[in-house]
């Protein structure tokens, strides 16, 4: 293919090389309109959300990642591990569709075991995927 048949790049990515590209990141969104994860972090300190926020970035602009940051789960689930301010340790499960990053779910780890409730929300709905038991989270 000759350089004129090429389509348009935007213009930041000219000159930026492959690993450092920008991925589009987006919320789940229920069917109902709802975005828990958004929700989720709404409902968290300041100090926190600026941390998941800055890992998530990390994982946008630099992917692929690995540990400690990213681990993968199984079944195209990544985990993206955040140490909070607060002495807690975030979770988001993330997923890859049509080269988007979908952010499905949230939540603090509290014990070494992942609890019950969080491996059934571990599931990608852009995939057609369904959760199986319903997840009730406070904020």
């Amino acid at each position: 293919m000759s350089k004129e048949q090429a389509p348009e790049m935007p213009v930041r990515f000219r000159e930026m090389p492959v690993r450092f590209r920008e991925m589009p990141v987006r919320f789940y969104r229920s069917e109902a309109g709802r975005e828990p994860v958004l929700d989720w972090l709404r409902g968290l300190e300041k100090s926190d959300r600026h941390v998941i926020g800055l890992d998530l970035m990390r994982v946008q602009f630099g992917w692929p990642i690995g540990m400690p940051l990213v681990r993968s789960l199984k079944d195209g689930l990544w985990e993206v591990r955040s140490p909070l301010p607060s002495q807690r340790t975030a979770r988001l499960i993330l997923c890859f569709h049509q080269q988007t990053l979908v952010v499905l779910h949230g939540f603090i780890k509290k014990t070494q075991k992942m609890p019950p409730a969080d491996l059934a929300a571990m599931f990608c709905p852009v995939r057609g995927e369904t959760r199986q038991t319903p997840v009730q989270r406070g904020a």
